[in-house]
């Protein structure tokens, strides 16, 4: 393969947009109902410890490396893990093969979350039209959405036809977006669509900031003491070690890192282009709206109405519940019900819209550098594979697929991929060269302890996380001793279809780059 670097046949149009791009990746669905969710579960205050923690030393350099990897690679005309890979250990003719996790992972995902996404599109026309304000009681708005989901029929839904036609709509909404490329497509979406979902969010938190105490005969229950729930640390709690993973994990899942997203929007940077301060700026954007906004809104909320107990109560019955159930009807209780509905649910939408666009890039990529095609003709073939893979996810969601793929896709990849990653930029690529490529053209110069955590302590945290993951759950989860028997067969068909896919990918891999080095 010829070392010489060009330019990337495809580029940003601004920093702004790159920039809007990138945090919209990581801006999702997590921010708003999968961070409450688990910071309720893990103790509320004594969970954002571990959380900042594992921000300072896994995401923010796994962040740089990315945004360096990515550049770099790009500059030899790749857009995707296997072919960077390369570039970072040429002499390794394997190492490509690891970097299909970057392709892999995403469109797991991807099968699954736009069907998630479909149900705030649904859930916003619901609002909208008073539907979901008509629903005063828990267990009447657990009903509703376990109806739409087509995990039961009940009197809210006979069918699974609503939710299959937001789906359609959803998905033709990506792949349009997809369709008209970086510029025209990804960058002109990312830049109105995050300003809007900022605005939104911003709006809730202030209406939520002005409940006071809703209840006299609770004065406990007030905004204060829910934001006191979200900061106040409870330390007895950092004695657990699932606290710690829960956390590590929140931070890969909420950065996008160790996923082969942000390597393939950063591939598309030029080589002068500024990576330290564009990967802070997307951190600290994505930070800002789960934290602030995000735990603000729904952590506070659900206090003040719920309680602690409450709250937790209500998440352990489903992580997504604080946002689907318990939202609503907190939403519900308030003057303009509607249209502040619409509001949460949209923004959820616009929130999970950028996030997906950005998983099916890295395999869209993939398609137009290995095998040549043209832009509308590799998102046409994403299009048609993954709307038939994400049937998967719509009918057999009763039967535990949407979490299986999430484990695999969602979890145990972003961490294998960001292990390896991380040991091949600091060790194999060489810590004082990957040094000298994250400051290329950069405006900010970053603290040198930096380089110390980049090479030492970033790979071996991310080590220990995977060989605690072997030896407590490793073996438990490949045997299913957690699966309900009548669900097996389906996550046994999962896995095989997992399986199918990851080796069609590394057969496509072998054979273009067997064509490439016979060329």
């Amino acid at each position: 393969m010829s070392q010489k670097r060009g330019r990337a046949a495809k580029h940003w149009g601004s920093r702004f947009g790159i920039i809007m791009a990138v945090a919209g990746s990581a801006i999702g669905l997590g921010n708003f109902l999968r961070f409450p969710g688990q910071v309720v579960l893990n103790g509320g205050g004594a969970f954002m410890i571990p959380y900042f923690i594992s921000l300072l030393l896994l995401g923010i350099p796994l962040m740089w490396i990315e945004w360096t990897v990515g550049r770099y690679g790009g500059g030899f005309g790749h857009s995707t893990a296997p072919g960077i890979f390369h570039t970072l250990w040429e002499k390794n003719r394997f190492i490509k093969y690891f970097g299909l996790i970057g392709i892999f992972g995403p469109l797991v995902i991807f099968i699954y979350y736009c069907y998630i996404e479909s149900w705030t599109l649904a859930y916003s026309f619901f609002s909208i039209t008073g539907k979901l304000a008509a629903i005063k009681e828990q267990e009447a708005m657990c009903s509703f959405l376990s109806g739409f989901q087509g995990i039961e029929q009940n009197d809210f839904f006979a069918t699974l036809y609503p939710a299959y036609l937001f789906f359609v709509i959803t998905f033709f909404i990506n792949i349009s977006v997809l369709y008209h490329g970086i510029k025209k497509g990804i960058e002109r979406f990312c830049k109105i669509a995050m300003p809007i979902l900022l605005l939104f969010a911003l709006f809730i938190m202030i209406r939520v900031f002005m409940l006071g105490t809703p209840n006299p005969s609770k004065p406990d229950l007030n905004v204060i003491n829910g934001l006191g729930f979200l900061w106040n640390p409870n330390f007895s709690v950092l004695k657990d070690a699932q606290v710690w993973i829960t956390a590590a994990g929140q931070i890969f899942f909420t950065l996008s890192v160790g996923i082969g997203v942000i390597l393939t929007y950063s591939s598309y940077l030029s080589k002068g282009d500024d990576v330290a301060l564009s990967g802070l700026s997307a951190v600290s954007t994505n930070e800002f709206s789960e934290v602030i906004l995000g735990g603000s809104i729904v952590i506070t909320a659900s206090f003040v109405f719920f309680g602690a107990a409450g709250a937790r109560e209500i998440a352990e019955e489903g992580i997504f519940n604080l946002g689907f159930v318990t939202m609503p009807l907190i939403l519900n209780k308030m003057a303009l019900s509607q249209f502040f509905g619409f509001m949460w649910f949209f923004l959820l939408f616009l929130a999970g819209v950028t996030s997906s666009i950005s998983l099916s890039e890295p395999a869209i990529a993939f398609l137009e550098d290995e095998f040549n095609i043209t832009r509308k003709r590799a998102v046409t073939l994403f299009g048609v594979v993954t709307f038939l893979l994400c049937h998967v996810s719509i009918f057999f969601i009763k039967y535990g697929v949407i979490d299986e793929l999430d484990f695999w896709g969602g979890t145990f990849c972003l961490v294998l991929f960001g292990t390896v990653e991380a040991i091949l930029f600091a060790w194999v690529f060489g810590i004082d060269k990957a040094w000298d490529e994250i400051h290329h053209g950069a405006d900010l110069r970053i603290p040198r302890i930096y380089k110390f955590v980049i090479k030492f302590i970033t790979p071996a945290f991310l080590l220990i996380i995977l060989s605690f993951w072997f030896i407590q759950k490793g073996l438990p989860v490949l045997m299913m001793r957690d699966v309900a028997a009548s669900n097996q067969p389906y996550i046994l068909f999962t896995r095989l279809l997992l399986l199918g896919i990851f080796f069609g990918l590394g057969i496509m891999l072998k054979i273009v780059w067997r064509k490439r080095q016979e060329g």
